[in-house]
């Protein structure tokens, strides 16, 4: 597509305060919905690797706790950058109400004793923050490609779900080779939806 890292950030910038402006209201009614649609997916054979919602981010305290009433597990990462401050593969840490303690750029995160990075193979299916997907499974992060990472190492029938507001789903984003693509997306009024790009053939 041609487009320049100064575009991504551009992108990032616009999605990013469209949602500083949602209603707490609003916000709150696609959080139930997210809930909704989650909870079918969730049985007490499967682990699934979820995230703490910061900065606007689509979900709620109240999804993690109704995936880990569900689940038989719910992972929860950590951050962490090597000395260079390059980002390393996310950590894991299993999900426990009431024990997450305060990591980098905001981030609530649980507390040590983790699991390695290998912990991510473990996870049937992957809950990943994003600000934008499109119909091809690309995903827009914040740009520190921890993800990217981290994702490399999943098994191939492991289902990777985006959750973003409705307008969040794009017809098309920047890729690049990296990238790893999303198998499906959830959104508050659409519910799951099954992408084209992802290395699952549905969800």
């Amino acid at each position: 597509m041609g487009v320049t890292s100064a575009d991504k950030a551009a992108l990032r910038q616009r999605l990013q305060a469209a949602r500083r402006l949602v209603a707490g209201d609003v916000r709150a009614a696609e959080a139930e919905s997210f809930i909704r649609h989650l909870e079918p997916l969730a049985s007490s054979r499967i682990t699934v690797c979820a995230y703490v919602p910061v900065s606007g981010e689509p979900g709620s305290m109240e999804m993690l706790e109704a995936l880990r009433r569900r689940a038989a597990r719910v992972l929860l990462p950590v951050a962490r950058v090597a000395a260079d401050k390059v980002p390393l593969p996310l950590l894991w840490g299993e999900y426990r109400p009431g024990e997450l303690v305060g990591g980098r750029w905001g981030l609530r995160e649980p507390p040590e004793p983790w699991l390695p990075e290998s912990a991510v193979a473990e996870a049937d299916l992957i809950l990943v923050p994003a600000l934008a997907v499109d119909r091809r499974g690309v995903r827009l992060g914040k740009g520190l490609g921890f993800y990217d990472r981290s994702l490399a190492g999943i098994g191939p029938g492991t289902r990777l779900i985006a959750l973003v507001r409705d307008e969040e789903l794009v017809d098309e984003l920047p890729c690049q080779p990296h990238d790893v693509r999303m198998t499906g997306v959830i959104t508050p009024a659409r519910g799951l939806i099954a992408l084209s790009g992802g290395q699952a053939s549905g969800v």
